[in-house]
């Protein structure tokens, strides 16, 4: 396993989350080595965001290919978490410079179990995989070691997909709904998965029935193989969540 992330962030296990502030596209981010036009410009809105099966209304991702999709609908980041890694790294990030959708406080994204389940104002969303840093992302930033220096801190932010399209607001409370038993989090997938972790995780999604983040599942099974232990997950709970229909196929 990798080390533990960098940053050390306290939070009251005994207080409510909630949403801090809800960030949406403020204009079109021009990415000079793809030659296309990101919304990782993303600022706090006093306007609810509209969280679709698709994604945020108004949301935009240039890289279709590796971005958006089913099960990377809603972005999800830490204020505190994202304060601490300024602190970190001597650099200023406001609420939306990583690109997140919705800014939680109180609530750490890194730690929610893949498949938690939470309601936010209206809708309902799970918890999927974590944010992987690209080259936007780097360029956004403008630090081309940016990648690195956003690994290195084991910190990703958390992906959801959307169960319950609905509307939400900044001030709105975080109701976790429903947290899995095999305890794998979104910030264990982003520093690297234990064999035990793998197949907890694997375990469940075919117990469960629980459709996968294909990227996440062939992270799993490679640190399964690599430990003597193959497993590979069915094709129709594995899927990339873009395509077809409401994208749950390869």
């Amino acid at each position: 396993m990798t080390a533990p992330s960098t940053l050390e962030v306290m939070m009251d296990p005994g207080a409510s989350g909630r949403i801090a502030a809800v960030c949406t596209v403020a204009q079109l981010f021009p990415v000079a080595a793809s030659g296309l036009m990101s919304g990782i410009d993303k600022r706090p809105t006093d306007s609810p965001a509209r969280l679709l099966t698709h994604g945020v209304l108004g949301d935009v991702q240039g890289d279709r290919e590796h971005h958006g999709g089913v099960f990377k609908a809603v972005y999800a980041y830490s204020r505190e978490v994202r304060e601490a890694f300024a602190t970190e790294t001597g650099k200023e990030l406001p609420d939306g410079a990583f690109g997140e959708n919705l800014v939680t406080t109180g609530q750490d994204t890194d730690e929610a179990v893949i498949g938690e389940r939470w309601r936010v104002g209206t809708a309902e969303i799970e918890a999927t995989c974590p944010r992987n840093p690209c080259g936007t992302f780097a360029a956004w930033i403008g630090d081309r070691r940016w990648g690195r220096t956003f690994t290195a801190q084991g910190r990703a932010g958390a992906y959801f997909r959307v169960l319950a399209e609905g509307e939400v607001s900044a001030g709105d409370a975080i109701e976790v709904l429903e947290r899995p038993a095999h305890g794998v989090t979104i910030g264990d997938a982003f520093r690297g998965l234990s064999a035990a972790q793998a197949r907890e995780l694997l375990d469940w999604a075919e117990g469960s029935a629980t459709v996968l983040y294909e990227t996440l599942v062939q992270s799993a099974e490679t640190v399964l193989a690599r430990a003597g232990d193959p497993v590979r997950l069915p094709q129709r709970l594995r899927s990339t969540g873009r395509g077809l229909g409401l994208g749950m196929g390869l």
